[in-house]
């Protein structure tokens, strides 16, 4: 299990509370806990809980970044099966064994909690609009039938773990899914019960923020694996706005015997001029996009290469130890 932690020393415990320390299926239990810059006892908590593997960063690197560290961590400590749930206790623990059920049995490559958005009390009508349209997004560009993109609460299988390559310092949720829906990894969604609201979220200071900063992210992962139909799409348009004006022109020209009549409306013909050049340099920009898509898959493959090369051979590890930039350091007993 990990957890990604900013100041979570009052709700830790209560994440522990219900944390299964036996998971049928399973041979060992671990937990890291990702501290994301703490300034209170989060640490000291975790230890005491039987937290024996920390991901440390000494400032606040944000959710992409934590989550990032800590499936780098897992990797190296061996990890077949990592669950992500949150230090807030927004997520029910006891739930973890359901959630790496279809792992397990080869069904899935990642699970993803369902938080049932529409009946959690404390979202807002707003909210829950905001969730359910923003979970479309992410499914027409991930190709996916998901019904809670936003939900944390997640189980990845070794291999997706391996191929899934994160870069967004915000959250990481929807990034990863629309990367696995074009890496065709199969997702399962399993309904559960949030728990009842310990704090405000820190991941954003408002609603306004939030679907910026979410928009942008499916934008930009959307664009990495489906640049052509993007411009395709963007420059078809702009021909068929050009098109128009210059069926104008042409109406007149055929209509009107006056010279000077067809000259009143040039600014027809520069109009669609201007609007079918734009969209002959939106179609090159998506040629280019698509080269560089292919470039990136190629460098993906390298990558996933690598991995497995460098968490092929476990050692025996101990701990996580401290690092000022962000980087999971693992000491393996010798």
């Amino acid at each position: 299990m990990q957890i990604p932690c900013l100041n979570e020393e009052a709700t830790l415990p209560l994440v522990f509370e219900k944390m299964p320390r036996v998971i049928p299926g399973v041979d060992e239990v671990e937990f890291l806990v990702i501290d994301d810059g703490s300034s209170d006892r989060t640490v000291e908590v975790a230890r005491q809980l039987g937290v024996r593997h920390f991901v440390h960063h000494t400032r606040n690197m944000g959710l992409g970044s934590s989550f990032r560290d800590g499936i780098l961590a897992a990797l190296k400590l061996g990890a077949d099966v990592v669950v992500n749930t949150d230090g807030d206790n927004q997520y029910p623990s006891d739930r973890i064994a359901d959630l790496v059920q279809p792992i397990l049995q080869g069904r899935a490559d990642i699970v993803i909690a369902d938080r049932q958005t529409q009946t959690i009390e404390h979202f807002s009508p707003l909210k829950k609009r905001l969730q359910r349209y923003g979970s479309a997004v992410v499914n027409f560009a991930a190709g996916t039938e998901l019904p809670d993109a936003a939900s944390g609460f997640r189980a990845y299988s070794r291999e997706s773990l391996i191929r899934l390559n994160p870069v967004t310092r915000f959250s990481y949720c929807m990034e990863t899914i629309i990367q696995a829906g074009n890496k065709r990894l199969k997702i399962e969604s399993l309904p559960i019960e949030t728990n009842p609201k310990t704090r405000e979220s820190r991941l954003f200071r408002s609603t306004r923020e939030h679907v910026m900063k979410s928009a942008a992210t499916i934008l930009r992962a959307y664009v990495m694996y489906r640049p052509f139909a993007l411009f395709a799409g963007v420059g078809g348009v702009l021909f068929a706005l050009g098109l128009v004006p210059f069926v104008r022109f042409l109406l007149f020209l055929a209509l009107t015997s006056d010279n000077g009549g067809v000259a009143r409306h040039l600014q027809s013909l520069v109009i669609g001029s201007v609007a079918i050049i734009a969209a002959m340099l939106t179609f090159a920009l998506g040629v280019i996009a698509d080269l560089i898509r292919i470039n990136r898959i190629l460098i993906e493959d390298s990558l996933e290469q690598q991995k497995r090369e460098r968490f092929s051979k476990v050692p025996v590890l101990d701990e996580v130890v401290d690092v000022s930039v962000g980087v999971a350091v693992l000491r393996a007993d010798r």
